[in-house]
């Protein structure tokens, strides 16, 4: 293999595509979008005020919500317990009311039903008040009932909150924060970034092989290099540019979602988890109280604080590499082989199913992997070549992977990648010079004979 030659036809590969203005827009705006991603919802939340001073009709002929509905910054209650609601209707919105709220009384088992009034739809804050206040007044109604000295005090003695708090002992004894949800996270980013990466630039690879086919430059390349070096200084040249897009789009990521965070300031995430808890409010007592307990010893930012701590990145970054150039390297000379069997892209469906179809399968056991990372399914499913980039990536976060595994699963990937690329440089060479006839699978294993 000339060196020389492999090298020129990585620089050519790499510079033609960096050099687009569409590599440089995709680089810049996806880092923007990922990080837009993280950063919106807290931004939303703490921007987002409701309406002040909304005024709001209530029609209560039983009075059992006497008391429930306070006014505050947002929402101001009025009764009208005396006028019929049928008048109601046609004058609370002329007098200034948002909406009219009609509670029946309490039927025979102490049930109420509501109807709500307004010219324009409730937003969900107003719903969830009005929701949650009348659902306080019937269970203080029927609690009544039982004639109990101090029954809310007993009731709220026996509403417990359990928060479970999860550790992980390393061989020496020693204890670690952790949280599954943080891992469950990792892996499945991780897992998600290698399978469109792999499918992005595979895909890549085999429309630069069939543009260049179509234009027939690859009949004057092939008279200075062997179709195999022209295979593979294609598949490392367009890997050298997901390589150095990815390094791009991880530090503008880090970098933006940092500048944000000082922007908005250290508070921001105090702030935020007031507002779910009052969102948490509104929605019901139980889901408040479960975010109560979740609050009660450590905030969420120090939970989740203390449970990165724990996780290994090094290991994780790593293993990410390896699984994603290994992975690449592996399907970009199937999808090579691929694009050099047909003259143009629509005539690709039916031969890049058998290479899309294990990444699709790959996915699906990521995602069992998550809940049992430690099945025989997902055991198995990272030791398969053509599923292990995803299915490992989503059971290494989890820390339960020996390392006999790891290093079977890469020997494994680069034994089927040295394979894959024999397999498809017989089938490149004869391909890349077929022209006006879309081969089908019996001629394709014949070129493997050639």
């Amino acid at each position: 293999m000339n060196k020389s030659k492999l090298f020129l036809i990585i620089s050519r590969e790499f510079l033609i595509r960096v050099k687009k203005k569409s590599f440089i827009f995709l680089t810049i705006l996806t880092p923007v979008f990922f990080a837009a991603l993280m950063i919106l919802p807290t931004a939303i939340m703490m921007m987002s005020e409701g309406e002040k001073g909304q005024k709001i009709l209530l029609a209560d002929p039983s009075g059992i919500t006497a008391g429930f509905f306070e006014d505050n910054e947002e929402f101001i209650w009025t009764y009208d317990n005396d006028t019929p609601v049928e008048e109601l209707k046609k004058s609370f919105s002329d007098n200034g009311f948002l909406a009219l709220i009609d509670i029946s009384a309490p039927d025979t088992l102490l049930n109420v039903s509501v109807s709500a009034y307004s010219k324009k739809q409730l937003n969900v804050d107003a719903k969830g008040k009005i929701e949650g206040n009348i659902k306080r007044a019937v269970q203080k109604l029927k609690l009544d009932k039982y004639n109990i000295e101090n029954l809310n005090d007993i009731v709220k003695d026996l509403n417990t909150s359990i928060s479970l708090k999860t550790f992980t002992l390393d061989q020496e004894g020693g204890e670690k924060r952790s949280m599954v949800e943080i891992y469950m996270g990792i892996a499945y980013v991780c897992s998600l970034l290698i399978y469109m990466f792999i499918f992005m630039f595979g895909s890549m690879v085999m429309r630069g092989v069939i543009e260049e086919k179509t234009t027939r430059i690859v009949e004057v390349i092939v008279s200075s290099v062997k179709p195999f070096e022209l295979m593979l200084g294609k598949i490392l040249g367009v890997g050298s540019v997901a390589l150095l897009q990815f390094t791009i789009w991880i530090l503008l990521s880090v970098g933006i979602v940092m500048g944000a965070q000082s922007i908005m300031g250290g508070d921001t995430l105090a702030k935020s988890t007031e507002m779910t808890k009052s969102i948490a409010t509104t929605q019901g007592e139980d889901i408040a109280a479960v975010t109560q307990a979740l609050t009660e010893d450590a905030t969420p930012f120090q939970e989740i604080m203390s449970a990165l701590g724990a996780v290994n990145f090094t290991e994780i970054i790593i293993a990410f590499l390896a699984y994603f150039i290994l992975g690449y390297l592996l399907y970009a000379a199937l999808f090579a082989a691929v694009g050099s069997a047909v003259d143009n892209e629509a005539d690709t469906q039916q031969l890049v199913l058998p290479v899309t179809i294990p990444l699709i399968i790959g996915l699906f056991l990521m995602m069992h992997t998550f809940q049992h990372p430690g099945s025989s399914l997902s055991f198995w499913g990272s030791m398969i070549p053509f599923t292990s980039p995803m299915v490992m990536m989503a059971r290494i976060p989890f820390g339960d992977v020996p390392l006999w595994e790891l290093g079977l699963s890469l020997a494994l990937l680069l034994g089927t990648f040295l394979f894959m690329t024999f397999v498809s440089g017989k089938i490149y060479r004869v391909g890349i010079l077929m022209y006006g006839k879309k081969p089908n699978w019996k001629e394709i294993v014949k070129w493997l004979k050639y």
